[in-house]
């Protein structure tokens, strides 16, 4: 069963969108490791209500934290240490869509970062959206996962930028999922859209 860990160049580049795609298209569970900030309406409940299948289950996150900062300083403020090996993946039958906090590098604890929960045997999906400075964090993104040996794609999100889009693709000779436009309104029937879009691709990670 497939296993696609999503992460992103940055924060607020679309992974949760992008998690939503992904997981409707394969009809495939979600997981969000670690949640920082909102949890009244977390990243799991975003995509619950985004997707139509009703194969998908959402698996509870491993740690909640309530600040909307670094897990590792949001933990800090809840009075938790985040403890990697307590991040246990969810039993399932079903291909399964990761979510991680932020970008690869961004600190569980003192020691961790989200790069050591992320297993060999799952595929990366990296998110990029353009902005300045975005290729340089890409290229940063996806060598080092690519120098620690795992399988990684990428995924565009945001306005169309040709040139970036391009030279990402030519530096790292990685397969590219597509790329998800601006829209008015993400809802059930626009995810549902980029699902049966990019499910081919999904399907031949």
């Amino acid at each position: 069963m497939q296993q696609i860990f999503v992460t992103g160049i940055s924060t607020e580049v679309g992974k949760t969108i992008a998690s939503a795609i992904i997981a409707e298209a394969l009809e495939a569970d979600y997981w969000k490791p670690v949640q920082a900030g909102d949890l009244d309406n977390t990243d799991s409940d975003k995509v619950k209500s985004l997707i139509s299948n009703d194969k998908t289950v959402i698996h509870k996150s491993s740690y909640e934290l309530k600040t909307p900062m670094s897990p590792h300083a949001a933990a800090e403020r809840d009075g938790v240490t985040i403890d990697r090996l307590e991040i246990i993946e969810p039993e399932t039958d079903n291909a399964l869509v990761i979510e991680g906090a932020g970008g690869v590098l961004v600190p569980l604890s003192k020691d961790d970062t989200v790069l050591d929960i992320i297993m060999p045997t799952y595929h990366v999906v990296v998110v990029s959206r353009h902005y300045l400075g975005s290729i340089n964090h890409t290229l940063l993104t996806i060598g080092w996962l690519q120098q620690k040996g795992y399988d990684v794609s990428v995924l565009f999100s945001g306005k169309e930028n040709p040139e970036t889009e391009s030279i990402i693709l030519h530096k790292t000779k990685v397969s590219s999922i597509g790329r998800i436009d601006e829209e008015a309104v993400f809802d059930k029937a626009v995810i549902k859209k980029y699902a049966d879009k990019f499910r081919s691709a999904l399907k031949s990670l």
